[in-house]
């Protein structure tokens, strides 16, 4: 949860760094909420929900954008004054990653008031609760950004898109909802788009679609591993999908 108070100096990400990936399939100890109406929309977004009670109504805002393994939230600042009145959230496993976004969060908020209100950060296992932050059709973009490849055979079942957990996107994503995903790895990016090729619930974005999305733009550049591979010259492999009704 956000604190509401904060100096407005960002933090350094040296006294925040922790390993580059986590296990997914381990077992880790935070708060998880029963369902998705337990979810505190008022620690998240105070000034969207100056109580709780607000949080409660049927017409309150929710969250419609999920970045999935949000890093450092360069994605989340990004898209938080491109779509100001947009609830969304990033799913972070590494805690003090998720601590490091949360006051990254708060010091954006203190310098510049009024701004950076929509966007919020949780330590979670999204591989495991989802359903449990998500109502059915709640969200209209997801982003998988870098994610681990586990590049061991083996480890092929911790990958974060797979069959099977599309099928938890697929519920969490209205008809028309997107996700995006990118990677520096060519087996992983194709891996993630033959897995959501595969998928009767989703169907490939046109490129030229694509190309011309604001959204797409910002897959590279907006988080620390995109500049990294930038930097570094690096290939990436970007899959863009949408959520579509099951054909009879």
């Amino acid at each position: 949860m956000l604190e509401t108070s904060h100096s407005g100096r960002l933090p350094r990400k040296r006294f925040y760094r922790a390993r580059a990936h986590s296990n997914p399939l381990s077992d880790s100890h935070f708060p998880i909420p029963i369902r998705p109406s337990d979810v505190d929309y008022a620690q998240h977004f105070p000034s969207f929900f100056p109580s709780t009670a607000a949080a409660a109504t049927a017409t309150a805002p929710k969250i419609r954008f999920a970045d999935i393994g949000c890093g450092f939230g360069g994605l989340l600042v990004k898209l938080s004054t491109m779509f100001p009145t947009t609830l969304m959230i990033g799913m972070e496993l590494r805690d003090k990653v998720t601590e490091y976004v949360k006051e990254r969060i708060l010091a954006l908020r203190a310098s510049n008031p009024g701004q950076y209100e929509n966007i919020s950060v949780v330590r979670t296992n999204s591989m495991k609760y989802l359903p449990n932050y998500f109502e059915k059709g709640q969200l209209s973009k997801m982003f998988f950004l870098f994610p681990d490849p586990h590049f061991k055979e083996k480890n092929h079942r911790r990958r974060v898109i797979s069959r099977h957990l599309l099928d938890e996107y697929a519920y969490a994503l209205e008809l028309g909802g997107v996700i995006y995903t990118i990677t520096d790895v060519e087996e992983l990016g194709e891996w993630m788009r033959s897995c959501m090729e595969e998928h009767p619930l989703f169907e490939a974005v046109p490129e030229e679609e694509v190309d011309e999305d604001p959204v797409a733009a910002l897959l590279c550049s907006a988080t620390e591993e995109g500049q990294k591979v930038a930097r570094n010259g690096g290939e990436t492999y970007r899959a863009v999908y949408r959520r579509v009704m099951q054909s009879e």
